[in-house]
């Protein structure tokens, strides 16, 4: 149900284990000195399709790898242990798509030995477990809480409509309904797993961005002035809202929400797409992607207002002719980037690993 149209970049690329020692390396200054550091990943001999989630202490990521029959494999990497497969629900294929705060939860889906995808949960006591669905045959993880106790993503009903889910170990996988129409999914889910945010149909069957907690169910965000819009990502303590939106003359927005505010649109670099992927724990903070007057895109950084390139809030750290590509993905605390770029001094597309050390939030 996505609109999934997100310039992705996929890597192929043999990496070693050299670049896997300096990162572990890297890591432990960064983390005893709090300073700002870049450092170009090199993960064991692995051909790396995407990066979808990093730990808040930057010594975790996880993504989908490609074996070599070339079939996607979820897998977690870490400093001290590097690359691992997690395998399957007994299928041939996993991806995994989001981490909690520690590392030490995945979830993502995986196919089963009926060769249908289930949303997984995966820690290295239980290995994936199955997390079910709400009556049919299929389901995808797509974020978990800060803790990992608290899962959400789209599951199919036994009327065979996908619906948005919010799973705990303690009560199992929700339904959390529509805005009228038949499907839904959830996409984000704030740190405490109390508030989550997705799209869902409407009565006319329109695709909206929606809010939900407990106590209130499902809330319309709105759009730009458009008929669609897709809420992406939520502040930890749930306030604020990020995504995009059609507005009245058919381009794709970033937009920010809030109660107090509404929909706002957080504009361009000069060209007519852009789309928000993360937001601070405050909520005064936004990365994403946007278009710049040629149509190319570039991963962008917002703050009170201002929407900057990302490469220009860390031109110290980038090396000559080296740039962003795509949006990467960020810890949930803010302090660790993960992502793809093209290094200039190899002059390939490489990923990398940023510590901001407090320099995304102090940007203004």
């Amino acid at each position: 149900m996505a609109v999934n149209d997100k310039p992705e970049v996929s890597v192929m690329k043999r990496l070693t284990w050299l670049g896997l020692a300096f990162l572990g390396f890297a890591w432990w200054i960064g983390s005893t000195t709090h300073a700002q550091s870049f450092t170009w990943v090199d993960l064991k001999e692995t051909e790396v399709h995407r990066l979808t989630g990093v730990s808040a202490n930057g010594g975790v990521v996880v993504g989908v790898a490609r074996d070599a029959q070339g079939r996607s494999r979820a897998f977690r990497w870490t400093v001290w242990e590097g690359r691992q497969d997690l395998g399957t629900l007994g299928g041939l294929r996993s991806q995994a798509l989001a981490v909690s705060g520690d590392g030490r939860v995945v979830v993502g889906m995986a196919e089963n030995g009926h060769g249908h995808t289930r949303a997984f949960r995966w820690t290295a006591e239980t290995g994936m477990a199955d997390l079910g669905t709400l009556g049919g045959s299929e389901s995808e993880a797509m974020a978990v809480s800060a803790s990992g106790q608290v899962v959400v993503g789209t599951a199919e009903d036994g009327y065979g409509r996908f619906r948005a889910f919010r799973w705990t170990p303690e009560g199992g996988m929700a339904d959390l309904g529509t805005l009228g129409g038949s499907e839904s999914e959830a996409l984000a889910v704030s740190a405490d797993g109390r508030v989550v945010v997705g799209m869902a149909e409407d009565e006319r069957g329109q695709r909206r961005a929606f809010r939900w907690t407990p106590e209130g169910g499902m809330e319309d965000l709105g759009t730009l002035g458009g008929s669609w819009s897709q809420a992406l990502a939520v502040s930890a303590d749930g306030r604020v809202v990020v995504g995009m939106a059609e507005d009245a003359r058919g381009r794709r927005r970033a937009f920010r929400w809030t109660a107090e505010t509404g929909m706002e649109d957080l504009g361009t670099l000069g060209g007519w797409d852009s789309k928000a992927v993360w937001v601070s724990e405050d909520g005064t903070v936004i990365v994403g992607v946007a278009q710049d007057k040629e149509g190319v895109w570039h991963t962008f950084h917002w703050q009170e207002g201002k929407m900057r390139r990302l490469k220009k809030v860390y031109d110290g750290l980038l090396s000559r002719g080296s740039s962003f590509w795509g949006a990467p993905v960020v810890s949930y605390n803010g302090r660790y980037m993960a992502g793809t770029g093209y290094n200039a001094a190899h002059h390939r597309v490489e990923v990398f690993l940023l510590d901001a050390a407090g320099l995304l939030m102090a940007m203004n």
